[in-house]
């Protein structure tokens, strides 16, 4: 049992952290070395976390890892990863601050679903976004900073259709017009702003 468990130091000897490793643990903290390529399938799901450092040494962060993690209030995801699995984040409603490097190729379905911050940038190394990945949050700016990645129509299902808006650099292609349903505005890259 876990249940007193509020702080762990993860030796630099481990390499991966297996699925369901701490999920449901009353943890506040976690260090997490650089020794570590790979978080499982809902490692940390559950936990009271306010914040992680994902080392840049990590190249996958599994299905729900940081699932329900409600306190989770801030977010970088280094250039390492390359994929964010399905619901990896979901009901993070804390969530307000979320940094995706360039270097992530695939965000899975339900990935940022039901998370606090208003809006995201997506690096230009992602190619493919899943299912209602950014879905029934408070999300109401999202820029692209590469070509359209391939998603579906779900992706922000629940966003505020009167205030939601897509930006992409000037120049870009695949940004149709409806894309996923939004019109989407184009911005030039040396003055790039949600102001247009």
């Amino acid at each position: 049992s876990c249940r007193s468990l509020t702080s762990v130091i993860i030796p630099n000897s481990v390499t991966s952290i297996g699925s369901g490793a701490f999920a449901g643990c009353p943890l506040a903290s976690v260090d997490i070395p650089n020794s570590v390529t790979s978080i499982g399938d809902g490692a940390f799901g559950g936990c009271p976390l306010t914040s992680v450092d994902i080392p840049n040494s990590v190249t996958s962060i599994g299905d729900d890892v940081f699932y329900s993690c409600s306190y989770l209030v801030s977010v970088d995801i280094p250039n390492s990863v390359t994929s964010i699995g399905d619901c990896a984040f979901q009901h993070c409603y804390s969530l307000t601050n979320v940094d995706i490097q360039n270097g992530v190729t695939s965000i899975g379905a339900n990935a940022f679903s039901e998370c606090g911050f208003t809006s995201v940038d997506i690096p230009s190394s992602v190619k493919s976004i899943g299912d209602c990945a950014f879905a029934y949050g408070l999300l109401s700016k999202i820029k692209f900073y590469g070509n359209a990645p391939t998603m579906g129509y779900t992706v922000f299902c629940g966003c505020d259709s009167s205030t939601f808006t897509i930006y992409y650099i000037s120049g870009t292609t695949g940004f149709t017009d409806p894309y996923c349903g939004y019109t989407p505005v184009p911005v030039k890259i040396v003055t790039l702003s949600y102001d247009g």
